[in-house]
């Protein structure tokens, strides 16, 4: 199998454990495995008794069973448990793609939502773009259509949206889940930003609304336990699920235990973490407004209504990926340039999810003024 260079985990390999001021993060502020133990009693002690050996393929019983709770019509035998979200992507997509089969995929998107199917030989890729109307993000329903074809055999969404931020509504997933359904494609909806709406309206799970749905969630994004690398795929068609799972034998083949036993606590705990990561992003956008009104000048601030991130744009005449480059190199704040999703445009993406990005900002004013950026 041949497969392009990842470029986002190319670029956060050369700066995301070095650079000081992390301001492009997707993902939402993290703890110590204390203080996840320390929300359940006797958790601590349980931990500590985890057994070491092997775990079940489809994940731990009691853990799908958690899983499939999240959800309005799933059981446990709906749920299938991988070692982080991105093995889940792969292998959905290497057991549905097929030479002569046509993708539409979302765009931007996580690469490797994308990806395989361009290394798939004889595999078509279509990309329904997030466009900027001048305001906020936006999709077309109407050019979604005109890109089927009768070989379209799988969507791929992302909402929230990476980088940009755009999100479903209730009454858009049911649309979208007809659409699938009229023309009878499979429906792969990465939800891992779900449980992070600030705009007033829980969105659903895609899964619960069409049994050709496969929803993706993890651990790693809007509960903020990256390091348990759990993650999970939850679809009504099992016949597709035992598919996907003889894949994993070729791949992890099953979980870290005591991952399992955390994401375990994390999830009866869920709506608490779900609210301190949401009320943290709250926060972080107040103050982050302060600084674009500050230097509108400089940037267009573009909204988000859910998820930590946002793809804003940079308004003065210096290629993006140039000035983010600058900023890295000379203040240690790291944004991610548009480049990296091979998008045109002065886009950049920031992330609003962690602690650090009052000062983060801080430090990003400083390589404005100590740069000749300011008026």
């Amino acid at each position: 199998m041949k497969i392009k260079d990842f470029k986002l985990e190319c670029y956060f390999g050369l700066y995301e454990f070095t650079a000081p001021y992390l301001l492009t993060q997707s993902d939402c502020e993290s703890m110590r495995t204390e203080e996840l133990l320390a929300m359940e009693p006797g958790a601590q002690e349980g931990y500590l008794k985890q057994w070491l050996g092997y775990t079940e393929t489809w994940g731990d019983p009691d853990l799908r069973r958690a899983i499939a709770g999240l959800y309005q019509s799933m059981s446990a035998e709906n749920v299938l448990v991988f070692h982080g979200a991105q093995e889940a992507i792969f292998g959905y997509m290497n057991v549905m793609l097929d030479p002569g089969d046509h993708m539409i995929a979302m765009y931007p998107n996580y690469q490797s939502a994308y990806e395989v199917a361009n290394s798939v030989p004889g595999c078509e890729l279509s990309k329904w773009y997030v466009r900027d109307d001048g305001e906020k993000w936006v999709v077309d329903f109407d050019e979604l259509e005109s890109l089927i074809r009768p070989n379209t055999k799988l969507l791929a969404v992302n909402s929230p949206n990476n980088p940009t931020g755009y999100t479903f509504t209730n009454a858009e997933i049911e649309k979208l889940c007809e659409i699938c359904r009229r023309h009878d494609i499979y429906l792969f909806s990465d939800e891992v930003y779900k449980g992070l709406e600030m705009d007033g309206e829980k969105r659903d799970w895609m899964a619960d609304h069409y049994d050709k749905c496969v929803s993706l969630g993890v651990m790693s994004k809007a509960y903020g336990l990256a390091g348990l690398r759990v993650g999970w795929l939850v679809s009504r068609d099992t016949a597709l699920l035992d598919k996907v799972v003889k894949f994993k034998h070729y791949m992890s083949i099953c979980c870290s235990a005591p991952s399992e036993y955390l994401s375990k606590v994390a999830l009866k705990h869920g709506d608490a973490l779900l609210k301190r990561n949401t009320d943290l992003i709250r926060e972080n956008i107040k103050i982050a407004d302060k600084f674009f009104e500050k230097y509108d000048y400089l940037f267009e601030k573009k909204p988000i209504s859910c998820g930590p991130v946002a793809f804003h744009k940079l308004l003065i005449d210096m290629p993006v990926k140039e000035f983010c480059q600058m900023a890295v190199d000379k203040k240690g704040v790291l944004l991610l340039p548009a480049d990296i999703y091979d998008m045109d445009g002065q886009y950049f993406r920031m992330g609003y999810g962690r602690k650090g990005v009052p000062e983060a900002l801080e430090k990003f004013e400083e390589f404005l003024i100590e740069n000749g950026f300011t008026r």
